[in-house]
C-alpha cells in the first residue's frame, strides 16, 4: 500500500509540474531567435529558433526608444510595444518593454494584458492609475509622480491617465514577450463583425441608440 501511496503522490506532482510548464514554461536554452522560415527552425514556445549558429548582435538589438510617440489622436496617448515581433531575441524570455507617451490629460483607456503583468515607471508628468480585481470589481487606485512604480496584474482591466498639464511619459515592463491587449470599449462596441446590439442594450442597460452611437464611434476606420 507504501508502494501504491508512493506511486500515486509521484504521479499526482508529476502531472501538476506538467501543467506548470504547460501554461509558462522557462526557456530550455540559453536563447531562442524568432525566426519566420520554419524550414530552418524547430519550434519552441511559439516561435521557430533561428539556428544558433547564424544568430547576431542585432537579434538582441532594438533602436527608437527616445523617439517620442505620436498623441494626436482622440486619446492623447501612444504605446511603443517592443515584443518579440520587434526584438527577435526576446523570444521563450517571458518578457517585453513599452515605451507610453501622454499629451496632457492624456489616457491610456480601460484595457487588459491577457499574457502579462505590467510593471509601470513614471520618467515624466502625473498619473492617475488604477485597475479593478475580477468579481466583486474592487478599485485600486494612486496617483503616481516622477519616479513612481506600479504594477498591474496579469489579466487585470486597468487605465494610466496624465492628469498634469504637461506632457508624460513612462515605460512598462511586461512579464511576456507578447502580452497581448485587449482595449476594453474597443473591444466591446467596435468588434468585427459587431456584437448584436441587443446584446449590448441588455448588457450595458443602455438606450439602442446610445448603443448604436457607440458602434459607430468605435467602428474600426
Amino acid at each position: 500500500m507504501k508502494g501504491v501511496s508512493f506511486l500515486a503522490t509521484v504521479a499526482i506532482l508529476a502531472l501538476a509540474s506538467s501543467f506548470v510548464s504547460a501554461y509558462d514554461p522557462s526557456p530550455l536554452q540559453d536563447f531562442c531567435v524568432a525566426i519566420n522560415d520554419i524550414k530552418s527552425g524547430v519550434f519552441v514556445n511559439g516561435k521557430f529558433c533561428k539556428d544558433p549558429t547564424m544568430v547576431s548582435a542585432n537579434d538582441f538589438f532594438f533602436s527608437g526608444l527616445n523617439i517620442p510617440g505620436n498623441t494626436g489622436n482622440k486619446v492623447g496617448s501612444n504605446v511603443t510595444l517592443v515584443n518579440v515581433d520587434k526584438l527577435a531575441g526576446l523570444n521563450t524570455l517571458g518578457i517585453s518593454l513599452a515605451r507610453l507617451d501622454f499629451a496632457p490629460y492624456g489616457l491610456n483607456p480601460p484595457h487588459t494584458h491577457p499574457r502579462g503583468t505590467e510593471l509601470f515607471v513614471v520618467i515624466e508628468g502625473t498619473f492617475l492609475v488604477g485597475f479593478v480585481t475580477s468579481n466583486p470589481n474592487k478599485l485600486f487606485t494612486k496617483v503616481l509622480n516622477k519616479g513612481d512604480v506600479f504594477v498591474f496584474p496579469i489579466g487585470l482591466i486597468h487605465f494610466q491617465f496624465n492628469i498634469g498639464e504637461t506632457v508624460g511619459l513612462a515605460f512598462a515592463g511586461l512579464s511576456s514577450q507578447n502580452p497581448g491587449v485587449i482595449t476594453i470599449a474597443n473591444a466591446v462596441f467596435g468588434s468585427v463583425p459587431p456584437i448584436n446590439p441587443d446584446v449590448l442594450i441588455k448588457a450595458f442597460q443602455l438606450d439602442k441608440n446610445v448603443v448604436e452611437y457607440l458602434q459607430k464611434a468605435f467602428a474600426p476606420n
